[in-house]
């Protein structure tokens, strides 16, 4: 009797190469049939935002795409997961049904919901481990608890081994006689801003192909100085992988892999100082996911629940100037313009928003958050959380306290010619005839000529006035602490 089909069920793995589960499946020596849900519900408190929604039909788009050269096909449906994966299994007469984990809360809730109806109905399952280096949980403190702390974390990841990446699929693979139904990408998501797709566009593009190719190129052409490059906003210096991280078209051991495949030595150690300092931001992302995983509540709250209570101030002007990118200070409005235009923005200016807003402006972090989260290509649950409440203070080896970034010093230091300025806030920049102010910091070159919006606070008060908050908040949360006394 020849085998039975096999599901593979896609999800943020969005690839044929270093994918346990279609591996799994292709081992049962079955027709493979590859299935993408969209189950909206499934995604929780947080459903994607309209560029990651640009992004993942790209990218779905592109899979499909790669899948029918080989003479494949992608199935795509609606509707709950659990409920989708039975009725193509009767559909089907698949016999078992194959994906790949993943970290957040709501997806880990769905896993739970798909497996526990497939086994009622006597379908095999295999999940795998793909989204991390390294397992969630497999990184463990001394008494075995999670670590709150990235430095000892990497530590610890660094005395391990990265799993080697499967390569993908060779040749073609057995096919169902039939293929079930399917429905169409371009039925899902009508209506679209024109305008908004048209500039992640000229910015992106989405699918493995891309992906891969990205990562030659920044192996090539920009590892080596990445220390010493990645924190300039107008230099080519950072990798811009986020966003095909985020969508699984490449998986973190691949890229651990690639690095250190092209290593000068015997591929031990990262081949330039370059290539540790990327790997040490992979492993950020690292931290960042195994954080989510274990403890899911941090979306929505502080880790440090004494934050719980922290007195932001919401105002809605100032969040919307700041999302608008009309602040006043030019790095921090060129930074959401970028984001506005292409989906994306530099780290080291997502850092200077980020503070601006919560301690300047002395906002909420998940006002901050739920915008990211909005306008991101590469908006990603774990990296998100850690990355805003890094900034608040109020997370997993977070900022302390009174770190407030000035993003008048910081564009002296990072884009000290204003070439990153002058792109996305021209007015800052070469208007005649308008009002003229001195340059934004003490080293700045570059004069500032036209009708920017005034700032929205004084960098001196809105630092005194956060400073005061978070004294103020520390001695109530020590007055609980003692009791009153």
């Amino acid at each position: 009797m020849a085998p039975a089909a096999t599901l593979v069920w896609f999800r943020a793995d969005l690839r044929l190469g270093d994918h346990p589960a279609l591996a799994a499946a292709l081992a049962g020596g079955g027709p493979v049939i590859p299935v993408w849900i969209l189950d909206e519900a499934g995604e929780g408190r947080w459903p994607l935002g309209g560029a990651a929604r640009w992004w993942r039909e790209g990218s779905l788009g592109a899979l499909r795409e790669t899948l029918r050269r080989r003479g494949a096909d992608l199935v795509l449906r609606r509707g709950d997961s659990a409920a989708v994966l039975e009725a193509l299994v009767r559909e089907t007469g698949a016999g078992a049904v194959c994906w790949n984990r993943r970290i957040e809360p709501a997806a880990r809730a769905q896993e739970a919901a798909v497996a526990a109806r497939l086994r009622a109905a006597g379908v095999d399952i295999h999940s795998a481990d793909a989204a991390t280096l390294f397992p969630p949980g497999a990184v463990l403190t001394q008494s075995g608890g999670p670590f709150r702390v990235f430095t000892p974390f990497w530590q610890r990841c660094r005395q391990l081994a990265a799993p080697a990446p499967l390569p993908a699929p060779a040749g073609p693979w057995p096919k169902p006689e039939r293929w079930p139904r399917s429905e169409r990408l371009e039925d899902w998501w009508p209506g679209s801003d024109p305008g908004r797709a048209a500039g992640l566009a000229a910015a992106w593009t989405p699918g493995e192909a891309a992906a891969q190719r990205r990562l030659r190129t920044f192996l090539k052409a920009a590892v080596d100085e990445y220390d010493s490059h990645r924190d300039f906003p107008a230099h080519a210096g950072t990798s811009r992988l986020s966003p095909h991280l985020r969508f699984g078209e490449l998986s973190a051991r691949q890229v651990w892999a690639a690095v250190m495949d092209s290593s000068r030595d015997d591929g031990v150690q990262p081949r330039s100082r370059g290539a540790a300092g990327f790997l040490r931001e992979l492993g950020w992302r690292e931290f960042a996911g195994h954080c989510l995983w274990h403890f899911p509540q941090t979306p929505e709250t502080p880790l440090q629940e004494d934050f719980r209570d922290f007195p932001a101030q919401r105002d809605e002007k100032l969040l919307a100037a700041w999302r608008e990118g009309r602040t006043g200070y030019p790095l921090v409005d060129a930074g959401m313009r970028e984001l506005a235009r292409t989906g994306w923005m530099h780290n080291r200016v997502r850092m200077v928003a980020a503070s601006f807003l919560v301690k300047q402006l002395l906002q909420p972090w998940p006002e901050g958050a739920a915008w990211f989260w909005e306008t991101l290509v590469d908006a990603d649950l774990a990296n998100n959380t850690l990355g805003w409440q890094w900034c608040a203070g109020c997370g997993a080896d977070a900022a302390p306290y009174f770190r407030i970034f000035n993003p008048l010093l910081q564009q002296d230091r990072f884009d000290p010619d204003g070439a990153y300025v002058r792109r996305w806030v021209p007015e800052t920049f070469g208007v005649s005839g308008k009002r003229k102010q001195s340059a934004p910091g003490a080293g700045a070159k570059a004069t500032i000529v036209g009708e920017r919006p005034p700032p929205v606070v004084e960098l001196a008060a809105g630092r005194e006035r956060a400073l005061k908050a978070y004294a103020e908040w520390r001695d109530r949360v020590r007055a609980r602490a003692g009791g009153g006394r």
